[in-house]
């Protein structure tokens, strides 16, 4: 299911054109308005960012690299950065990677207090939203891999995206939702639409933090008694 797909069918099951809304604003001066468009478009985005933070998606995760300084405890997080999967250190003359543990910001000021002693990090923490703290600082200029979490771009702006491709269920049933909210629609259809979102996400989660995490040569499949 693409965008336009998603979009007609959201409208189609609540039937709602969502007309442009207008309202004054608080100082009173003027008025704003929103339009249907815009309106099911954050039904949209509201629904990715909940399933995106429910279920621990292949999607989400991105890697990237770059380098630490030598004689500099700090190392910045990409733009999109939410939050950690791994970060290694690869070694410049063997190519050898070494994880790093993650500990807190108190653990590493504690256990490496002169920030002018160097080596070779074994730690990191969260220093702020923007950067890491490394521990020991940097002896030498390293590179490192970082694997974190991230929002994929949304539907709305891509057209098509693996959520809307592999369990468009998901995503719909999750947008009626948040749409029904909205009109503050009845609630025996309410419940109707969540329990096909809970049926969705269910099937997601089995996949994403099950079939995903495992292989038929160590796991056993799934088996059923037949009577």
């Amino acid at each position: 299911m693409n965008y336009t797909e998603l979009f007609l069918a959201i409208k189609d099951y609540v039937q709602n054109d969502f007309p442009t809304s207008t309202w004054t604003d608080v100082a009173g001066t003027g008025t704003l308005s929103t339009t249907g468009t815009e309106q099911v478009n954050s039904f949209i985005k509201q629904s990715e960012r909940r399933i995106y933070n429910t279920v621990q998606l292949l999607d989400l995760r991105r890697n990237a690299t770059g380098l630490c300084t030598a004689n500099n405890k700090y190392l910045t997080v990409p733009a999109d950065w939410l939050a950690n999967f791994s970060l290694a250190s690869i070694d410049p003359t063997t190519g050898e990677y070494e994880y790093l543990l993650n500990k807190d910001v108190n653990y590493i000021r504690e256990v490496f207090p002169n920030p002018t002693a160097t080596g070779k990090p074994k730690y990191y923490a969260m220093f702020d939203q923007n950067s890491y703290i490394l521990g020991p600082t940097p002896n030498i200029q390293y590179e490192m891999e970082l694997h974190y979490f991230f929002y994929p771009e949304t539907i709305v702006t891509a057209q098509n995206t693996w959520l809307g491709t592999n369990f468009p269920f998901a995503l719909l049933y999750g947008s009626l939702l948040e749409a029904y909210t909205f009109m503050k629609g009845a609630q025996d259809m309410m419940g109707v639409y969540q329990v096909r979102y809970n049926e969705a996400m269910a099937l997601l989660k089995q996949y994403a933090e099950g079939k995903n995490r495992q292989d038929m040569y160590r796991t056993e499949q799934v088996r059923y008694p037949v009577k």
